[in-house]
């Protein structure tokens, strides 16, 4: 993790799976979560989903 993206909290864990898992692109998901695209890869990544496509 880059350092500058503030800590993921469990509402925005919970938000990113739920949203990933309903398909909503990481584009959108960056924009609803006021992060950036990478992190929000990252973080699929390393929960184990992939990023659904764009």
């Amino acid at each position: 993790m880059s350092g500058s993206e503030p800590n993921w909290t469990l509402e925005a864990v919970q938000t990113l799976v739920a949203l990933a898992k309903e398909g909503v692109p990481a584009s959108v998901i960056s924009l609803k979560l006021k992060r950036s695209i990478a992190d929000v890869r990252a973080k699929l990544n390393d929960l184990g989903l992939s990023p659904p496509e764009e």
